[in-house]
């Protein structure tokens, strides 16, 4: 039985989705006003395994990523370029999408984005104005949390103990009360809508609760997040859908922790901060990146550094060169123990992902599989069927993990001469040749390994 940390009960839970078999999945996306960076992506990274875990379970997932097109950074980025909020706004949804393609992120089901579901957000709007939880003030639209008695219920926030003059939501708008929130703001930079209940834009909020209603149903299962997003966007989505429908919204609050640089929130200020592409320009492999962001426990602070960085690169290159080293297993003698340790390791992986995404337990299987493992691949005794079985069973976690290298990587006949000149160089104790013949093709990212059943290369 999978089991979730809900934020909304504070304690662990047994995961029961509303329709049996099938998962609404909602994700808060990001606001496309410049490049996703890599404390974005912890949040995007973490979603992913758990998209891609209930699946591996047997559930259909239908995945919700709104995009926030439309807000005050957005407006302000084009009106500074001169150009549409929509021109501005695709360039760095297009390269938010190229992002996550590289991350080997699964698309969600719908990408919705803010400006095309305006008349969703305005029908909601409508349903808490006439039910008395909206009203109108200086051409804007609020939320009236006084009257919504639960409010706090996911972050624990009190708000009789909020004064007056604090704020709660920061906006630029008069509101009457300065716990209220805006649904609709009147129009005030030039970017507006002509609707039913005025000419204007909407509030933040309420595009999650609109997009996600719409495609998921007015209660549906997983919602997830940042903890930033805790307070006031989810708490406020919560009042905001739970006023109109009279429905409990959803039923399970998952959130992940800060992703913190060099044990500092990063800044540009402070020069820690980097977006994926700025790793990249560094020489950071992609999938070494996407590994060490999922290898801390989600509701875990994850530290960034560069020498966790180098430290994640090094265990991808090992777990691939395993992987391809398999491809060269000619024993015929089967083990009878290593079907034993493939079922260990798979019933340990799905043990950990169970108990709320224990993502260090489900590696430590797999690594504790390949440590012995890597015994009979030493020794060349492991036969080729038994790394046949171990590496379907690596592709069958990879469709969670999506760590794996497995495009088919040959050698060139060049390559393949010097290699065998080395064996010969060897064979004839010239072992001065077949060094100099290894550090030539190491050069070329090609490493050799003599075993008993000849020798294995692969290419890093």
């Amino acid at each position: 039985m999978i089991k979730f940390y809900n934020t909304l009960t504070k304690r662990k839970e047994d995961f029961k989705p509303i329709k049996e078999g099938i998962v609404g999945l909602y994700t808060c996306g990001p606001t496309v006003y410049d490049l996703a960076h890599i404390g974005n992506f912890r949040a995007y990274v973490f979603e992913d395994l758990l998209h891609r875990y209930l699946e591996y379970r047997g559930f259909k997932v239908i995945r919700v990523m709104n995009i926030t097109d439309v807000d005050d950074k957005t407006i302000k980025g084009c009106q500074k370029e001169g150009i549409s909020l929509r021109e501005y706004t695709d360039r760095y949804l297009t390269a938010f999408i190229e992002d996550m393609k590289t991350l080997r992120l699964k698309n969600p089901d719908y990408l919705p984005r803010a400006t095309e579901h305006i008349p969703e957000m305005v029908s909601l709007i409508k349903k808490l104005l006439q039910k008395g939880y909206g009203y109108r003030k200086d051409g804007s639209i609020y939320f009236r949390l006084s009257k919504f008695s639960s409010y706090g219920k996911l972050s624990g926030i009190d708000l009789s103990q909020i004064k007056p003059g604090a704020r709660v939501d920061v906006d630029e708008y008069e509101k009457e009360d300065v716990r209220d929130f805006a649904l609709w703001k009147e129009e005030k930079e030039g970017v507006f809508w002509d609707t039913e209940i005025g000419r204007g834009r909407p509030g933040w909020h309420i595009e999650c609760s609109a997009m996600s209603m719409k495609y998921l149903g007015e209660s549906f299962d997983i919602h997830t997040g940042g903890v930033d997003n805790i307070f006031p966007h989810h708490e406020n989505e919560i009042a905001q859908s739970e006023a109109a429908t009279g429905k409990r919204f959803v039923n399970y609050w998952l959130h992940c922790a800060h992703l913190l640089v060099n044990n500092e929130k990063m800044s540009k200020s402070k020069g820690n901060f980097y977006t994926l592409r700025d790793l990249l320009k560094k020489g950071y492999n992609p999938v070494s990146i996407r590994y060490l962001l999922i290898s801390t426990h989600y509701r875990d602070p994850l530290n960034f550094t560069e020498k966790s960085l180098i430290q994640a690169d090094n265990t991808i290159r090992n777990y691939n060169a395993f992987y391809q080293a398999l491809e060269f297993c000619k024993g015929e003698k089967r083990d009878k123990y290593v079907k034993d340790m493939i079922e260990k390791a798979r019933d340990g992986f799905i043990s950990g992902l169970d108990d709320d995404l224990n993502i260090s337990l489900a590696l430590s299987e797999i690594f504790n599989l390949i440590k012995q493992v890597n015994i009979s691949l030493s020794e060349g005794s492991l036969s080729a069927v038994d790394a046949l079985d171990v590496k379907s069973f690596l592709e069958e976690i990879d469709s969670v993990l999506a760590i794996l290298d497995k495009e088919k990587k040959e050698l060139t006949e060049e390559e393949k001469g010097m290699i065998k000149e080395r064996e010969k160089a060897r064979k004839e104790k010239d072992f001065t040749k077949a060094d100099e013949i290894r550090e030539i093709l190491k050069k070329k990212g090609i490493i050799l390994e003599d075993t008993p059943y000849g020798t294995r290369w692969k290419r890093l």
